[in-house]
């Protein structure tokens, strides 16, 4: 029987900075315990357990499968090593399990296509576990210029969006989004602050219950990234967010086949206590995919004072499928500071203000309202009309959409 208030108490311990680690001798220095039997008979196999700290560069073994146990904070200087093909099972007990990597400290999580990584939890169901938190030193622009995780109590944000804190690649993540409290949850994949010197592509969230990829301020940029059935939030940003995104899907199902609402398509914020805080968020997204499960919440939601440049979208499934909320969001709307290009809508843009209304969208390059599309296994399937977005990063897709027919980049690696 799993008792929730345990997991309460042990989460709220995180919180307070109360949890220690018992320190490792020489031969518990990579935390994996007990050290693997190089000849094990079937009677002792190995066991392959991921706790504690992580004080030095510590590499998994390719395609083995590794028991998380409680949190395992990667420190700084160390770098956490996951090779095609690892699997890491959170156990769901009486303890909170996740990942946490620490301002200077790294994870280099390289799956493939055939071989992902699939981070997971014994308990097959959304808020089974803490999912993985990153913390670098790129900007936010909370109060001081800091902020501290949500999970783990670590130290996020500086001046250096250049800061690298790894990669990842192929890896998909499950049944996250343990929440001990209203105001501590865990998303699929965190982001703290994280620099664009960091490698992003090739992510999924899957049937967590709470955001699927959420970012704190940062510059880190992402690319070829499946969130599906995430309770709350699919993409969340807020704390001055201004990376750059293409090929982002996200898909829920309806209520009643997954048993839950979901919430926004995307909830997008610059800061929910001081709509005008800087550096403001300006994220530069292209090629994306959305699709709601109806409901009452919003497809696309911008607020708090949020910029952004959007490209090459189709947004369905909600009632509202795209929102502009708060006079700093809409006025950088309506004077091109924030820009909506080849954006089609399965129905209106809804203005709070009416300084940024739904004439004014449609008015816009390439601009859609009232449609209806048609996609082939779930979400693929692409809309003539769209433009490419002049910067290095971004790859040509002339085309409204994130999955061509001709190009299924999520075969194979997603759920």
């Amino acid at each position: 029987m799993k008792l929730v208030s345990w997991k309460f108490l042990a989460m709220s311990m995180v919180a307070a900075g109360m949890i220690s680690f018992t320190s490792c001798d020489d031969d518990e220095e990579n935390n994996v315990t007990p050290t693997p039997d190089p000849d094990p008979t079937p009677e002792t196999p190995t066991e392959y357990k991921l706790e504690g700290e992580i004080t030095s560069d510590l590499t998994l073994e390719a395609g083995e499968t590794y028991t998380l146990s409680g949190g395992v904070h990667v420190k700084s200087g160390a770098t956490l090593n996951i090779p095609e093909g690892t699997k890491i099972v959170a156990v769901y007990d009486d303890v909170v399990d996740y990942i946490l990597v620490e301002q200077g400290a790294k994870i280099n999580a390289n799956g493939t296509a055939e071989n992902p990584i699939v981070m997971t939890c014994d308990r097959e169901e959304p808020g089974s576990w803490g999912g993985l938190h990153l913390c670098g030193y790129a900007h936010t622009n909370a109060a001081g210029g800091v902020g501290s995780s949500e999970i783990g109590s670590a130290t996020y944000g500086g001046d250096d969006d250049a800061d690298n804190s790894g990669t990842l690649r192929y890896v998909r993540m499950e049944y996250t989004g343990y929440a001990f409290d209203e105001e501590h949850e865990s998303n699929g994949i965190s982001f703290y602050g994280v620099g664009n010197g960091t490698t992003v592509e090739y992510v999924q969230a899957y049937k967590g219950s709470d955001d699927g990829f959420e970012f704190f301020g940062g510059s880190v940029n992402i690319k070829h990234a499946v969130v599906t059935s995430c309770s709350d939030d699919s993409f969340d940003w807020t704390e001055g967010w201004n990376g750059k995104g293409q090929f982002l899907v996200a898909y829920q199902e309806a209520e009643s086949s997954v048993g839950y609402a979901c919430d926004c398509l995307m909830e997008c914020d610059n800061n929910g206590t001081d709509f005008a805080a800087t550096p403001v968020a300006h994220p530069v997204l292209a090629n994306v995919t959305l699709i709601g499960n109806g409901g009452e919440e919003q497809g696309v939601r911008l607020r708090a004072g949020t910029q952004v440049e959007l490209y090459n979208a189709l947004i369905s499934g909600k009632p509202a499928p795209l929102t502009v909320e708060t006079t700093e969001t809409e006025n950088a709307l309506a004077d091109g500071t924030s820009k909506l290009v080849n954006v089609a809508l399965s129905g209106e843009l809804t203005s709070e203000n009416n300084i940024y209304t739904n004439d004014m969208f449609a008015a816009g390059e390439g601009n859609l309202t009232d449609q209806t599309f048609e996609y082939s296994d779930l979400y693929i399937g692409t809309v003539e009309g769209g433009s490419t977005v002049e910067d290095p990063f971004f790859e040509s897709a002339p085309y409204k959409g994130a999955v061509s027919a001709d190009n299924n980049w999520t075969s194979g690696w997603t759920l």
